[in-house]
């Protein structure tokens, strides 16, 4: 079959639908619960989660090599660890609009970075691709919303940039160590979480991170909200992204990855918010830039 060929492609949009309705639970949530104890939190049960799924399988880490688990260990401290902290600092400064903004940096930047360091070359219609995806995307989410009033914050702008880096060097790291390895993609996954889980811990030491008021004692309604969306946005998801970057190149994985904005405006719609012209323009830009990236 035809979609046979783009397992990549497809695993990394099922993964930014998830990002788009998870972050919309994480973007609540930031209010009551300080990011690094949020992403502690969602790495924690993700973890346990992909045990029990391993278990049920039968999967044995078998003929791993020391380098991969390295590679991938430090793929998920960058990207999980500080990428997806300083995501959720940005969105508590930003908001969601302003932050997704920001990630659309990191399709390019993936894209560079595993051309310098991998090797890894792009037909000139992808590249092409990449930049209609993210320009339409751009469009999208930079329209000025009047309800907005979030105002832009020079801290923020910096978490933002920070985390959109972070989360492409940590692709790129996966990517290589997926290509040089049998690794199953729920396998990587679990090493991934568990080299994030580790920084996020240690992070929690230093002296800045100790004035934050962290909230141990969550509800039982707080700490299923939690569990909900770590089983989408983090269990599923990240699983989702390691297909896309086993089976797509770097580049196209993150761009088809950093559409969680276009999965909003449905979303939006639903509950009864106006869609504006250029958003619907926007949306084609985008789809079109996808639509390059097959062929």
């Amino acid at each position: 079959m035809i979609l046979t060929n783009y397992i990549g492609e497809i695993a990394a949009l099922s993964a930014a639908l998830l990002w788009t309705l998870s972050s919309l639970v994480y973007s609540r949530l930031g209010l009551k619960i300080p990011p690094l104890q949020l992403n502690l939190y969602k790495g924690i049960i993700a973890i346990a989660l992909i045990v029990i799924t391993l278990l049920i399988q039968g999967s044995a880490f078998s003929n791993l090599s020391t380098s991969t688990v390295a590679l991938l260990t430090i793929s998920g401290a960058i990207g999980i660890g500080l990428g997806d902290t300083a995501y959720f600092l940005a969105l508590n400064s930003l908001g969601a609009r302003r932050t997704l903004l920001l990630e659309t940096l990191s399709p390019p930047m993936g894209a560079l970075l595993a051309l310098i360091f991998i090797g890894e070359q792009l037909a000139s219609s992808s590249w092409y691709g990449i930049i209609l995806t993210i320009l339409g995307i751009a469009w999208v989410i930079s329209e000025r919303n009047p309800v907005d009033n979030i105002s832009i914050s020079r801290k923020g702008l910096i978490w933002g940039i920070l985390a959109a880096i972070a989360q492409a060097l940590g692709a790129v790291i996966s990517r290589y160590a997926l290509t040089q390895s049998a690794i199953s993609s729920l396998e990587s996954t679990l090493i991934r979480l568990i080299g994030g889980t580790i920084i996020v811990i240690g992070l929690m030491f230093l002296p800045v991170a100790k004035q934050i008021h962290l909230q141990w004692q969550l509800s039982r309604r707080s700490l299923g909200i939690i569990a909900i969306a770590a089983f989408g946005s983090t269990y599923l998801g990240i699983w989702l992204q390691q297909i896309s970057l086993k089976f797509a190149p770097t580049g196209i994985a993150q761009t088809f990855l950093a559409t969680s904005p276009l999965f909003i405006l449905p979303i939006v719609a639903l509950q009864g918010e106006k869609i504006s012209f250029r958003s619907i323009l926007g949306v084609i830009v985008s789809l079109a830039g996808i639509a390059l990236m097959f062929i």
